[in-house]
């Protein structure tokens, strides 16, 4: 007889249409539908992934996976995708073809917070808590939510390599900032060629490119095929160009009005949001939730390091669900 922690855990898999764009969702637990309060079986308490970006939920399965059981199998832990970011299943078009145009520029950054306020309107309970787990420009887009939708239960936002301010001036913002503003298109063409490829030869590539790494989730390996899609890219990369050049001051307001609800994990070598950021957030914010990781975890945790960040997570949100 299995342990529950040998249990395979229940893994829901969704492409929707979500403010008009194709949007894939990764449900754990056995919740598929969190909008209807018909059986009074609904949990009290939603985690929600935001990504990075690239904003694959993929690359988030073995994430959600551990938090999931981390978290004792109580409560759902979804990740939505960005719109536009995943390759669409056989059949399914990247924009919804109707007349009604959902949202303007959902691609966009303004867009993909619009987006994600949409998601919970149209599929989750208002009456549901959330927990907001979030990675890198997710953590800007997070904090876009909570000041455009304070109506959102959210007992906890968790930040984790938050990029929310001067990402152009960062280290990699420098390198990139040229390039996804200005030659980004340069690139649309090599991705084209390669799309031809085999997707065993793809993934052979992906893993070539990961090489450095001692170990690297498989799921990541699957995952990072998408980005061999033109439509895929071409999404990413503009969202990223908007970053640069939206990114820039720290929403301090938005983290003074939420402060008590906030977790911040910043990186001690990360060129997206360099030690120096931690530094003066700690010193303008001296009683918040704002960590430094000791573990030299990198900015894409999700590449190896997904279980360890997810133990860390249920172990700093303790207390929060014991008062639940």
């Amino acid at each position: 007889m299995r342990s529950a922690s040998e249990e395979p855990v229940p893994l829901h898999e969704e492409f929707i249409y979500c403010c008009g764009a194709a949007t894939h969702v990764l449900k754990c637990g056995p919740w598929k539908d969190l909008s209807k309060d018909e059986n009074k079986n609904l949990p009290r308490l939603l985690f929600m992934i935001i990504p990075g970006n690239p904003g694959l939920a993929g690359y988030y399965r073995t994430f959600i996976q551990a938090l999931y059981c981390g978290l004792n199998q109580q409560y759902p832990v979804w990740v939505v995708s960005h719109a536009g970011h995943c390759k669409p299943p056989s059949g399914m078009e990247m924009i919804e073809d109707t007349d009604i145009k959902e949202l303007e520029d959902v691609f966009g950054l303004n867009g993909q917070v619009e987006h994600k306020l949409n998601f919970l309107k149209k599929n989750v309970s208002k009456d549901i808590k959330l927990v907001l787990i979030a990675h890198s420009i997710g953590c800007y887009i997070t904090l876009e939510m909570m000041k455009r939708a304070s109506e959102l239960q959210v007992l906890r936002s968790v930040l984790l390599f938050p990029t929310i301010e001067r990402m152009a001036q960062s280290p990699q913002g420098k390198l990139m900032t040229p390039l996804l503003c200005k030659l980004r298109y340069v690139l649309y063409m090599p991705v084209y060629l390669l799309s031809f490829l085999p997707e065993g030869v793809k993934a052979s590539l992906v893993r070539f490119a990961l090489r450095g790494m001692k170990t690297c989730d498989e799921s990541s390996i699957t995952t990072s095929v998408n980005l061999f899609s033109v439509d895929c890219i071409a999404n990413i990369l503009y969202m990223a160009s908007q970053e640069m050049m939206k990114v820039v001051e720290r929403d301090s307001t938005t983290i003074k009005q939420n402060l008590k609800k906030l977790i911040f994990y910043y990186g001690t070598g990360d060129s997206w949001c360099p030690q120096h950021y931690y530094d003066e957030i700690k010193m303008d914010f001296p009683d918040g939730d704002i960590r430094l990781c000791e573990k030299g975890l990198r900015h894409a945790f999700v590449l190896d390091a997904s279980k360890e960040m997810a133990a860390m997570i249920t172990d700093w949100l303790q207390d929060d669900l014991t008062k639940l």
